[in-house]
């Protein structure tokens, strides 16, 4: 599982066991996840685009691969 905490305690986490590397996150947010050598997605910037396009990238992945989780540990997304 590949998580960042962002500066206002949301967590961004991707389970690379789900990820298919579809890239749907990094075309939605690409200051955010990245394709690693692997072309598993991977956050490279929690803070680099807002929680709505985030969560937005999350919600573009075909496999829910995308976890997010607000400061108190409520899970937003799936």
């Amino acid at each position: 599982m590949s998580n960042v905490t962002t500066a206002s305690g949301v967590r961004v986490e991707v389970d690379r066991e789900l990820c298919f590397g579809f890239g749907d996150c990094v075309d939605t947010a690409p200051r955010v996840f990245a394709l690693d050598e692997y072309d598993k997605a991977t956050v490279i910037d929690p803070d680099g685009a807002s929680l709505d396009r985030i969560v937005e990238a999350s919600q573009n992945c075909p496999v829910d691969a995308i976890i997010i989780t607000d400061a108190d540990g409520v899970q937003i997304y799936p």
